[in-house]
């Protein structure tokens, strides 16, 4: 689940923060009812940076600490493309455990100059058993030109590439692409022939 944008744990302001911790356990709560266990996870970005990045990522830090459990064993926070590269996730997963959640696209527009090859054993390693299958979100930009927004359809020959850099780990693949089932069933023959589809999918 991934809970809306102005879910904010290191916001300075105490209303958005007493927001986000009520949007925060009503995700978990909805999760509980359905009797899933800690590897159906919430997705979130770290946040805002507020003038003061090493402030905020501290106020990340104590805030995550704070929290009920029935959050905390769901929350995994995601690599953004403006404030937060996976470098920075993997500071506050080394401060609080807290799994990473891998996103393609925003690793392509912001990183610390690690390709695919280097940031997967990276954040692969953030996810203990209870998580379950390390996630990754899946995009890239628009080819009419480069910008933050998800491709209207997936590129194929980019996903096939993306496959090949990243064979030797299993993972969970979010498509986030406009026409959404579409592009799946183009990416469906490239992933029958990937052992990895099988190994996970008819489980």
């Amino acid at each position: 689940m991934h809970p809306g944008q102005f879910t904010i744990l290191n916001t300075p302001d105490d209303s958005v923060l007493e927001n986000s911790i009520r949007e925060l356990l009503y995700h978990a709560q909805v999760l509980d009812a359905m009797a899933l266990d800690s590897t159906a996870k919430i997705q979130l970005h770290v946040g805002g940076i507020y003038g003061d990045k090493r402030g905020s990522i501290l106020r990340f830090i104590k805030r995550y600490r704070s929290l009920d459990r029935q959050i905390k064993k769901r929350l995994v926070i995601e690599n953004d493309d403006r404030n937060y590269n996976l470098n920075d996730c993997l500071r506050i997963h080394a401060e609080t455990g807290i799994p990473v959640l891998f996103d393609v696209l925003h690793h392509e527009l912001i990183n610390s100059g690690e390709g695919l090859k280097d940031a997967f054993p990276l954040f692969t390693r953030t996810w203990e058993e209870a998580d379950g299958i390390p996630m990754v979100d899946y995009s890239h930009q628009r080819k009419a030109a480069l910008n933050t927004k998800h491709c209207e359809t997936i590129d194929v020959e980019h996903f096939r590439r993306f496959l090949g850099q990243t064979e030797p780990f299993d993972y969970d693949v979010m498509l986030e692409i406009k026409d959404k089932e579409e592009s799946v069933l183009k990416v469906l023959p490239i992933l029958a022939s990937d052992a990895r589809f099988y190994r996970r999918a008819f489980v």
